[in-house]
């Protein structure tokens, strides 16, 4: 069981404001939550998100790092030691 008198005050309808909404109600150690973001209006959950990242991540290490498809695998040089053997 739990200790009496040292556990925060529950309120198991504590309301949830956005915008000075009330968009929801949780349990809580307080009676009103005010938040700037939930699930209602964020991009992700609302499927408004954009994605800024059209290039991929492995095109844009080679380009950053000089290696080219025609350099093959072993990097820079690489193409240059086999032909000398």
């Amino acid at each position: 069981m739990a200790k009496p008198d040292i556990h925060p005050k529950w309120y198991p309808e504590a309301k949830v404001y956005c915008d000075g909404k009330i968009v929801m109600t949780v349990g809580s150690t307080q009676e009103e939550l005010h938040v700037d973001v939930w699930s209602g209006n964020h991009p992700f959950f609302t499927g408004t998100q954009k994605i800024i990242d059209t290039e991929g991540r492995v095109e844009r290490f080679m380009r950053k790092y000089g290696m080219d498809e025609s350099q093959g695998a072993g990097g820079k040089g690489s193409a240059k030691k086999k032909d000398e053997k």
